[in-house]
C-alpha cells in the first residue's frame, strides 16, 4: 500500500502521464502546455489534408498507427484539448444548433447513403456490432439492435422514449419486433424529423403503426403527460455537457420501476477526451466521457450494469461508412453543403479514416462504446 501511495503521490508531479485531475498545480499547467503542442501539430495535419495536401490513405492510417497507441496508452492527458473536456460543463448541451449545421442537418442524400439506408434498418449514425459474425453494414446494425433488446429487456406493451432518436431506425426496428410497443422520439434535427414524418405517411413502415410519437426539441424543454417504461439513447451522450442535469430530466420522464439504457463513445483513460479537429468540423462541443466517469454520475440513476464494446466494431463501421462515402461521390458532389464540395469531401474522408483508424487502435480495448444499463438511485 505504501508503495502505490507513493507512486501515486509521485505521478502528481508528472507532467502528462496519469490522471490530470490529481495533477499539482505545476504539473498541470505543464500537461496544458503539451496538449496545446499536441493540438497544433494535429491541426496542421489536418488542415494540410483539407487544404489540398496530397496523401494517400495508407499513409494517413500508418501515421495515425504510429502515435495514437502512444497517446493513448501512456500520455491520455494530451487527448484532452479544451479543459472543459475534463468536467461537465454547465448546460446539457453546448452548441447544439452549431452540431445540427455541422452534421445533422446536412444534405441528407449524403448522409444516408454513407451509413446506409434500407427497408427496415433506416439511417443509423453510430456503431455495428460485427463481433458476431456480421458480413456487411446492415447486418452488424440488425446485430447491434437485437444486442440492445436483450440488454434492455424489452418487452411487448412497453412504452419507451428514445432520447435523439436519429431517423427512427431503432423505434422501427423495435416497432417490427413487439406488435404492442409504443415509442416516443425526442430529437433536436429538423432534417431528420422531416425523414421520420415522411416515414410516418409510409404504410411499410412501422413508424406509420400509430404507436411512434415524434417530437421535435431539446431536452431542456422536452416535457411527457406520461412516464415511460424504459428510455433509451443511443450515440447522443457525446454531446451533452452536463451528465447531472441529462439525467436528473430523463429520470423524471421514467417510471419508478423503469429502465435507462445508455450508449456512448467512450475511453477507457483516466479522463474524458476530444479533438480540436472534430470540434471544429465535425462534432463542436462533442468530448467522450470515460468509461468510468458514467457510473460516478449517480445522484439520480444507479448504473447496474455496464458493458464495453471493442473499438473494432466501430473501426469495421467507419471502414463501410468511408467505402459509401466514396462510392456515392456522384451522386452527392452536387448537394448544397454551404462550402467547396472539394473542400467538404476532404474535412470528412480525414475524420472518416482518422476515426476509423483510432478505434482500433490498441487492439481496440481503449477506444470504443460503453453501455449502461441504469434504474432510479432511490428504486
Amino acid at each position: 500500500m505504501t508503495s502505490i501511495s507513493t507512486g501515486q503521490d509521485f505521478q502528481r508531479h508528472i507532467p502528462a502521464i496519469g490522471n490530470i485531475a490529481t495533477k499539482s498545480p505545476l504539473a498541470y499547467q505543464a500537461t496544458r502546455g503539451a496538449a496545446r503542442v499536441v493540438n497544433m501539430m494535429q491541426m496542421a495535419l489536418a488542415e494540410s489534408y483539407i487544404n489540398g495536401l496530397e496523401v494517400p490513405d495508407s499513409v494517413l492510417r500508418s501515421l495515425f498507427d504510429t502515435y495514437m497507441p502512444i497517446l493513448f496508452k501512456h500520455f491520455p492527458a494530451l487527448l484532452a484539448p479544451y479543459e472543459w473536456v475534463l468536467e461537465e460543463t454547465d448546460h446539457v448541451a453546448e452548441g447544439s444548433r452549431d452540431l445540427m449545421k455541422l452534421q445533422y442537418d446536412l444534405p441528407q442524400g449524403m448522409l444516408n447513403r454513407m451509413i446506409g439506408d434500407w427497408q427496415l434498418i433506416y439511417p443509423k449514425y453510430s456503431m455495428g456490432l460485427w463481433e458476431k459474425g456480421a458480413v456487411d453494414l446492415e447486418q452488424s446494425q440488425i446485430y447491434m439492435l437485437d444486442d440492445l433488446i436483450e440488454k434492455l429487456d424489452i418487452q411487448d406493451g412497453d412504452n419507451i422514449l428514445d432520447f435523439g432518436c436519429g431517423w427512427g431506425c431503432i423505434p422501427n426496428y423495435i416497432l417490427s419486433k413487439f406488435p404492442n410497443v409504443r415509442f416516443t422520439g425526442l430529437n433536436l434535427s429538423h432534417e431528420q424529423c422531416e425523414y421520420m414524418r415522411q416515414k410516418m405517411q409510409d404504410p411499410e413502415s412501422y413508424l406509420s403503426s400509430g404507436r411512434f410519437t415524434l417530437v421535435e426539441g431539446d431536452l431542456n424543454e422536452a416535457q411527457f403527460e406520461e412516464k415511460f417504461d424504459k428510455i433509451l439513447s443511443v450515440g447522443v451522450f457525446c454531446h451533452v455537457g452536463n451528465l447531472t442535469h441529462a439525467f436528473k430530466k430523463l429520470a423524471s420522464f421514467l417510471k419508478p420501476e423503469g429502465k435507462f439504457f445508455l450508449h456512448i463513445i467512450t475511453v477507457r483513460t483516466p479522463n474524458n477526451i476530444s479533438s480540436v479537429f472534430t470540434h471544429k468540423y465535425i462534432f463542436p462541443h462533442g468530448r467522450y466521457w470515460s468509461f468510468d466517469t458514467v457510473p460516478t454520475f449517480n445522484q439520480d440513476f444507479t448504473t447496474v450494469n455496464r458493458w464495453y464494446l471493442n473499438g473494432i466494431n466501430y473501426s469495421k463501421t467507419f471502414a463501410a461508412w468511408l467505402k459509401n462515402f466514396d462510392d456515392s461521390y456522384d451522386e452527392v458532389k452536387n448537394l448544397d453543403y454551404g462550402i467547396d464540395f472539394t473542400r467538404f469531401r476532404r474535412i470528412w474522408r480525414f475524420y472518416l479514416i482518422w476515426l476509423g483508424t483510432n478505434f482500433a487502435t490498441c487492439d481496440g480495448e481503449i477506444n470504443g462504446n460503453g453501455q449502461f444499463l441504469m434504474v432510479h438511485t432511490n428504486r
